[in-house]
């Protein structure tokens, strides 16, 4: 069942499986207002069991780089807005990654890396990336990286 990410009232549902539930489900408002202010798009959240595609689009994007990651998705969401198709995937460590692709320009794609308030840098992550901190509201001290996608997906 579809989730509409509330950010006024944050909820851990679907994210129960965490120990990091709490931050998480920050995170995850956090992204929902933002897209809410800038889009008018209203965030929405699936089960992985139900996101196969999109968590399979993800990896192979990160497939790019070598990376696999260890934890568990919990939730996936994809959408567009104003020809960027975005994809989403929260995973049980508190980790959220997300894919930022243009449509019609090739330079502005992206892989982003946000790790929960709190949540340790992943291995698969530690030795390739450097995060840089971002206060939150919602989601407290948000730690984040990102590299530049080069293929075709």
């Amino acid at each position: 069942m579809a989730y509409v990410v509330d950010f006024k009232d944050v909820s851990t549902v679907g994210l129960e499986a965490s120990p990091m539930a709490t931050a998480l489900a920050g995170l995850r408002a956090n992204e929902a207002r933002y897209f809410k202010t800038k889009y008018d798009h209203v965030f929405t959240t699936e089960p992985a069991s139900k996101a196969k595609k999109t968590i399979d689009w993800v990896h192979t994007i990160l497939k790019e780089r070598d990376l696999v990651i260890g934890s568990r998705p919990l939730e996936a969401s994809a959408f567009e807005v104003e020809r960027i198709r975005m994809a989403y995937v929260f995973y049980e460590s508190g980790l959220s990654i997300n894919v930022m692709y243009t449509l019609d320009d090739k330079k502005k794609r992206a892989v982003g890396f946000k790790l929960s308030d709190g949540m340790e840098i992943p291995s698969e992550l530690a030795t390739t990336f450097k995060f840089a901190r971002q206060k939150s509201k919602l989601a407290g001290t948000i730690r984040g990286s990102y590299f530049v996608i080069k293929g075709e997906y």
